[in-house]
Protein backbone atom coordinates (compact mmCIF):
# COMPACT_ATOMS: atom_id res chain seq x y z
CA UNK A 1 0.00 0.00 0.00
CA UNK A 2 2.84 2.39 0.95
CA UNK A 3 4.75 1.52 -2.23
CA UNK A 4 1.72 2.24 -4.41
CA UNK A 5 1.19 5.59 -2.71
CA UNK A 6 4.84 6.57 -3.22
CA UNK A 7 4.59 5.61 -6.87
CA UNK A 8 1.47 7.77 -7.28
CA UNK A 9 3.29 10.75 -5.72
CA UNK A 10 6.18 10.38 -8.15
CA UNK A 11 3.88 10.09 -11.15
CA UNK A 12 1.89 13.14 -10.02
CA UNK A 13 5.07 15.21 -9.81
CA UNK A 14 6.08 14.07 -13.27
CA UNK A 15 2.67 15.07 -14.70
CA UNK A 16 2.90 18.47 -12.99
CA UNK A 17 6.36 19.05 -14.38
CA UNK A 18 5.26 18.16 -17.90
CA UNK A 19 2.30 20.52 -17.64
CA UNK A 20 4.55 23.48 -16.94
CA UNK A 21 5.96 25.58 -19.79
CA UNK A 22 9.44 24.72 -21.01
CA UNK A 23 12.25 26.55 -19.22
CA UNK A 24 14.09 29.38 -20.99
CA UNK A 25 16.94 28.07 -23.10
CA UNK A 26 19.90 30.33 -23.90
CA UNK A 27 20.64 30.90 -27.57
CA UNK A 28 22.92 28.41 -29.29
CA UNK A 29 26.52 29.65 -29.13
CA UNK A 30 28.29 30.62 -32.33
CA UNK A 31 30.88 27.87 -32.73
CA UNK A 32 32.42 29.65 -35.73
CA UNK A 33 33.55 32.64 -33.66
CA UNK A 34 37.21 32.65 -32.53
CA UNK A 35 37.92 31.15 -29.12
CA UNK A 36 40.64 33.69 -28.32
CA UNK A 37 40.74 37.44 -28.98
CA UNK A 38 41.94 38.36 -32.46
CA UNK A 39 45.34 40.08 -32.40
CA UNK A 40 45.72 42.89 -34.99
CA UNK A 41 48.44 42.23 -37.55
CA UNK A 42 50.52 45.21 -36.42
CA UNK A 43 50.54 43.92 -32.81
CA UNK A 44 51.39 40.28 -33.50
CA UNK A 45 55.14 40.66 -33.07
CA UNK A 46 54.66 42.41 -29.72
CA UNK A 47 52.22 39.82 -28.39
CA UNK A 48 54.43 36.99 -29.65
CA UNK A 49 57.52 38.47 -27.99
CA UNK A 50 55.69 38.85 -24.67
CA UNK A 51 54.50 35.25 -24.73
CA UNK A 52 57.88 33.96 -25.93
CA UNK A 53 59.70 35.71 -23.06
CA UNK A 54 57.05 34.44 -20.63
CA UNK A 55 58.06 30.94 -21.77
CA UNK A 56 61.66 31.70 -20.67
CA UNK A 57 62.94 32.23 -24.20
CA UNK A 58 65.42 34.96 -25.13
CA UNK A 59 64.01 37.29 -27.79
CA UNK A 60 66.33 39.37 -30.00
CA UNK A 61 64.75 41.88 -32.38
CA UNK A 62 66.69 42.55 -35.59
CA UNK A 63 65.91 45.46 -37.89
CA UNK A 64 67.28 43.65 -40.93
CA UNK A 65 69.63 40.83 -41.93
CA UNK A 66 72.78 42.88 -41.30
CA UNK A 67 71.52 43.63 -37.79
CA UNK A 68 70.95 39.89 -37.30
CA UNK A 69 74.59 39.19 -38.16
CA UNK A 70 75.73 41.81 -35.66
CA UNK A 71 73.42 40.54 -32.91
CA UNK A 72 74.43 36.90 -33.50
CA UNK A 73 78.13 37.79 -33.42
CA UNK A 74 77.72 39.67 -30.13
CA UNK A 75 75.62 36.93 -28.50
CA UNK A 76 78.02 34.20 -29.61
CA UNK A 77 80.93 36.16 -28.14
CA UNK A 78 79.13 37.04 -24.87
CA UNK A 79 78.15 33.42 -24.28
CA UNK A 80 81.59 32.19 -25.37
CA UNK A 81 80.05 29.73 -27.84
CA UNK A 82 82.97 28.00 -29.54
CA UNK A 83 81.05 25.32 -31.42
CA UNK A 84 78.03 26.60 -33.33
CA UNK A 85 76.55 23.96 -35.62
CA UNK A 86 74.71 24.96 -38.78
CA UNK A 87 73.54 22.46 -41.41
CA UNK A 88 71.15 24.49 -43.55
CA UNK A 89 72.90 25.62 -46.72
CA UNK A 90 71.23 29.03 -46.91
CA UNK A 91 72.30 29.81 -43.33
CA UNK A 92 75.83 28.56 -43.98
CA UNK A 93 76.13 30.85 -47.00
CA UNK A 94 74.81 33.84 -45.03
CA UNK A 95 77.19 33.26 -42.09
CA UNK A 96 80.16 32.83 -44.42
CA UNK A 97 79.26 36.18 -46.00
CA UNK A 98 79.09 37.76 -42.52
CA UNK A 99 82.36 36.18 -41.36
CA UNK A 100 80.76 34.29 -38.46
CA UNK A 101 82.41 30.97 -37.64
CA UNK A 102 80.34 27.80 -37.49
CA UNK A 103 80.76 24.06 -37.82
CA UNK A 104 79.10 21.72 -40.29
CA UNK A 105 81.05 18.58 -39.32
CA UNK A 106 78.62 15.86 -38.28
CA UNK A 107 81.47 13.62 -37.10
CA UNK A 108 82.20 15.91 -34.12
CA UNK A 109 78.57 16.79 -33.41
CA UNK A 110 77.93 14.47 -30.47
CA UNK A 111 81.04 15.57 -28.55
CA UNK A 112 81.11 19.27 -29.47
CA UNK A 113 77.47 20.25 -30.01
CA UNK A 114 77.40 23.35 -27.83
CA UNK A 115 74.94 25.44 -29.83
CA UNK A 116 72.91 25.25 -33.02
CA UNK A 117 71.31 27.70 -35.42
CA UNK A 118 68.24 26.70 -37.42
CA UNK A 119 65.23 28.19 -39.14
CA UNK A 120 61.62 27.35 -38.25
CA UNK A 121 58.31 26.92 -40.06
CA UNK A 122 56.15 29.46 -38.20
CA UNK A 123 55.90 31.66 -35.13
CA UNK A 124 52.68 31.11 -33.18
CA UNK A 125 51.58 34.40 -31.65
CA UNK A 126 49.03 33.21 -29.08
CA UNK A 127 51.38 30.76 -27.36
CA UNK A 128 54.75 32.38 -28.13
CA UNK A 129 55.88 29.09 -29.68
CA UNK A 130 58.01 28.04 -32.64
CA UNK A 131 56.80 25.42 -35.08
CA UNK A 132 59.79 23.38 -36.26
CA UNK A 133 59.94 20.38 -38.58
CA UNK A 134 62.37 17.81 -39.89
CA UNK A 135 62.02 19.18 -43.43
CA UNK A 136 65.03 21.48 -43.24
CA UNK A 137 68.65 20.33 -43.24
CA UNK A 138 68.80 20.69 -39.45
CA UNK A 139 66.55 17.66 -39.20
CA UNK A 140 65.59 16.53 -35.71
CA UNK A 141 68.92 16.74 -33.91
CA UNK A 142 69.85 20.41 -34.15
CA UNK A 143 66.73 21.57 -32.32
CA UNK A 144 67.06 19.02 -29.50
CA UNK A 145 70.64 17.95 -28.78
CA UNK A 146 72.74 21.15 -28.26
CA UNK A 147 72.31 22.96 -24.94
CA UNK A 148 71.64 26.24 -26.78
CA UNK A 149 69.20 26.29 -29.68
CA UNK A 150 69.21 29.51 -31.68
CA UNK A 151 66.58 30.20 -34.31
CA UNK A 152 66.44 32.91 -36.96
CA UNK A 153 63.01 33.80 -38.32
CA UNK A 154 61.23 36.62 -40.09
CA UNK A 155 58.26 38.65 -38.93
CA UNK A 156 56.32 37.47 -41.99
CA UNK A 157 56.32 33.97 -40.43
CA UNK A 158 54.06 35.13 -37.59
CA UNK A 159 50.64 33.47 -37.51
CA UNK A 160 47.80 34.00 -35.01
CA UNK A 161 47.33 30.46 -33.68
CA UNK A 162 48.28 26.79 -33.93
CA UNK A 163 45.70 25.96 -36.61
CA UNK A 164 47.12 28.73 -38.81
CA UNK A 165 50.64 27.36 -38.44
CA UNK A 166 49.51 23.84 -39.37
CA UNK A 167 47.55 25.11 -42.36
CA UNK A 168 50.61 27.02 -43.54
CA UNK A 169 52.61 23.79 -43.22
CA UNK A 170 50.04 21.86 -45.28
CA UNK A 171 50.06 24.52 -47.98
CA UNK A 172 53.86 24.49 -48.14
CA UNK A 173 54.53 20.74 -48.26
CA UNK A 174 51.24 19.28 -49.53
CA UNK A 175 50.51 15.63 -48.71
CA UNK A 176 53.39 13.81 -50.41
CA UNK A 177 56.24 15.87 -48.92
CA UNK A 178 54.83 16.47 -45.44
CA UNK A 179 57.62 16.39 -42.79
CA UNK A 180 57.99 13.22 -40.72
CA UNK A 181 58.41 15.33 -37.56
CA UNK A 182 56.55 18.50 -36.59
CA UNK A 183 57.05 19.98 -33.14
CA UNK A 184 55.83 23.06 -31.30
CA UNK A 185 58.61 24.49 -29.13
CA UNK A 186 57.53 26.70 -26.23
CA UNK A 187 60.70 27.85 -24.49
CA UNK A 188 63.68 25.80 -23.25
CA UNK A 189 63.24 22.16 -22.25
CA UNK A 190 62.07 21.79 -18.65
CA UNK A 191 60.63 19.21 -16.29
CA UNK A 192 59.49 19.00 -12.68
CA UNK A 193 58.92 15.25 -12.58
CA UNK A 194 61.49 14.63 -9.84
CA UNK A 195 60.29 15.91 -6.43
CA UNK A 196 58.51 18.78 -8.24
CA UNK A 197 61.85 20.59 -8.71
CA UNK A 198 62.08 22.52 -11.97
CA UNK A 199 65.05 21.35 -14.03
CA UNK A 200 66.00 23.13 -17.26
CA UNK A 201 67.41 21.19 -20.19
CA UNK A 202 66.39 17.75 -18.98
CA UNK A 203 65.05 16.62 -22.37
CA UNK A 204 66.47 19.25 -24.71
CA UNK A 205 68.13 22.68 -24.88
CA UNK A 206 68.63 24.75 -21.73
CA UNK A 207 68.36 27.96 -23.74
CA UNK A 208 66.12 28.93 -26.63
CA UNK A 209 67.11 32.12 -28.46
CA UNK A 210 65.09 33.68 -31.27
CA UNK A 211 66.50 36.30 -33.66
CA UNK A 212 63.46 37.89 -35.31
CA UNK A 213 64.23 39.83 -38.50
CA UNK A 214 61.69 42.53 -39.27
CA UNK A 215 60.90 42.01 -42.96
CA UNK A 216 57.45 43.64 -42.93
CA UNK A 217 57.46 47.12 -44.51
CA UNK A 218 56.05 49.94 -42.40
Amino acid sequence: MYEAKSKEIVLRRVREALAKSAPFLPPTPDFTSPLHPVVPLEDMSIVFAENFIRNSGKFVYCENQEDFFDQLYVYKKEQNLQHLYVWERNLQTALQYAGIEFSENEDTFVNDAEASLTTCESLITRTGSLLVSSANAGGRRLSIYPSTHMVVAQASQLVPDIKDALQRLRNKYKENNFPSMVSMVSGPSRTADIEKTLVMGAHGPKQLVLFLIDDIPN
